[in-house]
């Protein structure tokens, strides 16, 4: 599976505080991981390169996207934006990670604000599974805790999900839709909430194994083949077909 992993690479630079955390950036932390995943062919890419460091070719060539974003939205490219929009609509899986709820490509595919509630008090939150039987899911128990996060709040300004797999609950009381599912075209987009840049969220084991299942849940799968009626051929259906 080839897996581009998209970092606006801003904060790592400028920031004491989130080098301490991730000295290498988070799009490093998430690709140090990822790439001893057995199958898993991962690279970087970040703002700052050509193109935003993602070419029509790199692009073209992901099976997977996992992107994030946070202080500098705007600077990505409309071209690169609507790249992204496009490819997910050919099959590439999408992982929108944390504050990359404001991305251009994913506010591009939901079509709407994707605005939201926030409070930066580094307590404690936790991620209830609502769907114990889905793919992304696995291996998680009825719920995992974040230390340290910032909270997102509801009302969160997105369509309503496809698939709900999972539901945070802060220490001051809020709640939130934290991991969502939505199908574009012929590919599918994952929202996951937890991540933060001065937290080490992205080196805790449940938030890695999170992201691992959802890398193989988005990647692109074998469309059905129709030939014609009467010649009536087996339809070739991907094994997970069964769940869109």
């Amino acid at each position: 599976m080839k897996i581009t992993i998209w970092n606006e690479f801003r904060h790592e630079k400028s920031d004491d505080a989130v080098q301490k955390v991730y000295p290498n950036g988070i799009h490093q932390a998430l690709a140090d991981h990822l790439g001893s995943i057995e199958g898993f062919e991962v690279r970087t890419a970040s703002l700052d390169e050509p193109e935003n460091g993602l070419p029509q070719s790199v692009v073209d060539s992901t099976e997977v996207m996992l992107w994030w974003g946070h202080m500098a939205h705007g600077d990505v490219s409309d071209e690169v934006a609507a790249r992204v929009q496009e490819a997910v609509h050919r099959g590439m899986g999408l992982v929108a990670l944390h504050s990359a709820h404001f991305s251009k490509p994913l506010k591009r595919l939901l079509g709407t604000s994707c605005g939201l509630s926030w409070r930066e008090d580094e307590q404690h939150e936790r991620l209830w599974v609502v769907d114990p039987t889905h793919p992304i899911a696995a291996g998680i128990d009825r719920y995992f805790e974040i230390p340290n996060t910032e909270m997102y709040g509801e009302f969160f300004d997105v369509p309503t999900p496809d698939e709900l797999v999972f539901i945070s609950w802060f220490a001051g009381g809020e709640v939130f839709r934290s991991g969502m599912v939505w199908k574009r075209g012929r590919g599918r987009v994952f929202y996951f909430r937890p991540g933060h840049e001065t937290f080490p969220i992205y080196h805790q084991k449940e938030v890695l194994q999170v992201i691992v299942n959802a890398c193989r849940y988005l990647a692109p799968r074998e469309t059905a083949t129709v030939t014609g009626i009467g010649s009536a051929p087996q339809a070739k259906v991907s094994p997970e077909a069964s769940r869109g």
